[in-house]
């Protein structure tokens, strides 16, 4: 079987290839509702984008070449979206409002508004949140970019605010995350150079250079691999083998901490395309054991933490992650949501600073018995419905719509194989 294509590597070449010179094939893409958001969103700033049965094209306007509107940007669920736009806009000389639906809206964009005015964008909003309006200009200010709180979504809008700047941009990151940006805008001929300097990643970008169009092929997203494989991980007598998934460095962490929970997962069929690692990954029914994350390891691997706090509820012992402050800037407060629901579904849960602890049920089900308020978190939702396989008493979620932004076939898929949701 298949997982969608991936989602953060969709809107990053959306928006990349919007900015190229030249027509960009897209195949594999994710047709998720932030995806079709993004596409709306795009072609109401100027970009042609023609869908064909298998793939996309993308017929690209240059770097500050978006035409202004007076309509206001809906990006519905999409922080990634959302936070990659305004970097966009940023070196775009027209105003733009920016909205989402209500769990969007309640989200903190001032982690990325700093950078953004430092480089020259007029930026106005009600405490740092959505709508938000956004006057960018031709030329941006390149700025030097300590960023002390793990984001991949601020690097990269930094980044693509940068590629109009007469100048040099560095950014300091300080605990590396996902790279994918930087692998498109390499491939897209970029002037982009990065360094190590101990635990330190150096990215220093040349601005006002073009982009040029290229074919991609984007492989299977690992965060929505790691949930349906994870089905069978606490499933007796179950085996998957989900294909053609992304294994890019910044993305594995959960799978590598699946192999510290002595968890039967087996990689193969390595292979580069676009740039990109692509594996087939087999998962089957294991014994779990409880493991504790730390913060590093937690930086990498956000999207991963709902699922992650489902396996340890099944594992034998105690397990926890610390430093998940992120967590909390999510779709939902991921900590509270997690916290509300495994308590509801009788697991041993306690509050940690920006973490959870978790003891695991030494017997294979857990009491369930719930209905989980996902607030509008596609993650939440479908970790407890995997949950749900596995307990004793039915688990419900409150809302099923919320998949649609990132898994819109979840729930189809998994019937497919089996899942009696």
């Amino acid at each position: 079987m298949e997982v969608p294509g991936d989602k953060s590597i969709s809107q990053r070449i959306l928006i990349l290839a919007s900015l190229a010179i030249g027509t960009t094939k897209v195949s594999g893409i994710s047709f998720s509702e932030d995806i079709k958001n993004l596409i709306k969103n795009l072609k109401i700033l100027g970009v042609k984008i023609k869908k064909n049965k298998s793939s996309i094209l993308v017929y690209g306007v240059g770097v500050g070449g978006l035409n202004s509107t007076k309509k206001s940007l809906y990006m519905g669920n999409s922080g990634t979206a959302t936070r990659l736009m305004m970097g966009t806009l940023c070196n775009q000389d027209f105003e733009v409002k920016i909205t989402g639906d209500k769990s969007l809206n309640k989200r903190d964009m001032g982690e990325l508004i700093k950078p953004l005015k430092k480089m020259g964008a007029s930026i106005s909003s009600k405490k740092n949140k959505l709508p938000i309006s956004i006057k960018g200009f031709n030329e941006t200010m390149p700025i030097i970019y300590n960023q002390k709180i793990p984001s991949a979504q601020i690097k990269s809008a930094v980044l693509i605010a940068s590629l109009n700047s007469p100048g040099l941009t560095t950014i300091i990151e300080n605990i590396p995350t996902r790279n994918h940006t930087e692998i498109i805008l390499k491939k897209f001929g970029a002037k982009i150079e990065i360094k190590k300097e101990k635990q330190k990643k150096i990215i220093k970008i040349i601005g006002q250079k073009e982009l040029y169009a290229k074919s991609i092929l984007i492989g299977g997203d690992p965060s929505a691999a790691a949930i349906v494989g994870s089905a069978a991980l606490i499933t007796e007598n179950s085996k998957i083998k989900i294909k053609n998934v992304n294994f890019n460095k910044t993305r594995i962490a959960f799978f590598n901490v699946l192999k510290r929970m002595k968890a039967n997962i087996k990689i193969s069929n390595k292979r580069i395309i676009s740039n990109e690692e692509i594996v087939d990954i087999t998962f089957s029914s294991s014994k779990l054991k409880g493991i504790h994350l730390s913060k590093k390891t937690v930086a990498n691997m956000i999207d991963e933490i709902p699922i992650f706090s489902i396996l340890a509820a099944f594992a034998n012992g105690s397990s926890s992650f610390v430093g998940g402050e992120q967590l909390k800037n999510k779709e939902s407060n991921r900590i509270k949501s997690l916290y509300e629901g495994l308590y509801a579904c009788n697991v041993k849960v306690k509050k940690k600073n920006d973490g959870l602890e978790i003891i695991g049920k030494s017997k294979n089900k857990v009491v369930g018995g719930a209905k989980i308020k996902t607030y509008y978190d596609h993650r939440i939702a479908m970790s407890f419905l995997i949950m749900g396989l596995n307990s004793e008493k039915k688990i419900i979620i409150d809302d099923k719509d919320c998949i649609k932004t990132s898994f819109p076939n979840f729930i189809k898929l998994m019937k497919q194989i089996g899942a009696n949701f």
